[in-house]
């Protein structure tokens, strides 16, 4: 799998060749900032997607750089990517989980002024854990909205058994 860079980040990596000799050339403080971070962009992409070496190196060798900077890029990127993978993971932002539902059905058959009604609703209550918290959610809903719900869950959960699906997931690990 390889890695592309937009042309605007590729703009931004193409100083580093120069800005090894920053202090003797005159570069600017802004064509630096554009250099970290279009490698801050490289080296977190590689990390996220865990590419191998070989892919890493041929993401890098469009570039154009001297095989001495590939090299260098090559060795940082190794010596830091579960550093990265890490960093990354504790930034993440912590979404709340499962914990348990509670539902029930309300029927109501008849009205003063509708004295033949049925409408049927669906009452939820879902406790969510996030952060040692607990919260609940009251979801009310009409039966049919709620079988549209879960066909589309069922329908992603199918999405999820295919090959492309399971090789991104394989990869965010």
């Amino acid at each position: 799998m390889l890695l592309v860079l937009s042309a605007e980040h590729r703009a931004h990596l193409g100083c580093l060749p120069r800005a090894g000799g920053a202090g003797k050339l005159d570069i600017g403080v802004d064509t630096i900032q554009r250099g970290v971070e279009g490698l801050t962009y490289l080296l977190t992409e590689s990390s996220k997607l865990m590419i191998s070496e070989i892919d890493f190196q041929d993401s890098i060798h469009v570039l154009g750089f001297s095989d001495e900077l590939n090299k260098s890029l090559l060795q940082l990127y190794l010596d830091n990517r579960k550093e990265i993978r890490s960093i990354l993971g504790e930034l993440a932002p912590r979404l709340p989980s499962y914990h348990n539902l509670e539902w029930r059905l309300d029927v109501q058959l008849a009205s003063r002024s509708l004295r033949q009604q049925i409408k049927p609703a669906v009452t939820m209550k879902l406790y969510l854990n996030q952060n040692e918290d607990q919260t609940a959610q009251v979801l009310q809903t009409d039966p049919a909205t709620l079988l549209h719900l879960i066909q589309q869950l069922e329908q992603a959960l199918g999405e999820m058994k295919t090959n492309h699906c399971r090789r991104i997931v394989r990869n965010m690990k």
